[in-house]
């Protein structure tokens, strides 16, 4: 596990390329950057619409989060945004209409 200082300074060195990644693209030991602004690092591949992560907020916990939660992601030395499929966008919608 990296520690946040690890994954903030990934992400600073990092080039940005503007690209998207689809979620099935994107694997165990990814950093991430979440919208509510905190990163985190995958520690499983994407399981439909949710992963597991480690994620460092205000404090270093683990548990499963969306995937239209991601913001970036960095992959290979590179960061990328996320690319949902038609099933998780739709599925984004009906959980934003129950919750």
């Amino acid at each position: 596990m990296k520690t946040l200082i690890e994954i903030k300074n990934e992400f600073l060195k990092a080039e940005n390329t503007y690209e998207f990644i689809e979620t099935k693209e994107i694997k165990k030991g990814d950093l991430i950057l979440q919208r509510n602004s905190w990163y985190g690092e995958l520690m499983e591949k994407p399981k439909a619409n949710t992963v597991l992560t480690n994620v460092h907020g205000f404090f270093e916990e683990a548990g499963s989060i969306y995937v239209w939660d991601i913001y970036k992601v960095y992959h290979e030395k590179k960061i990328y945004f996320i690319k949902l499929t038609k099933k998780q966008k739709k599925f984004k919608i009906v959980q934003s209409l129950i919750f």
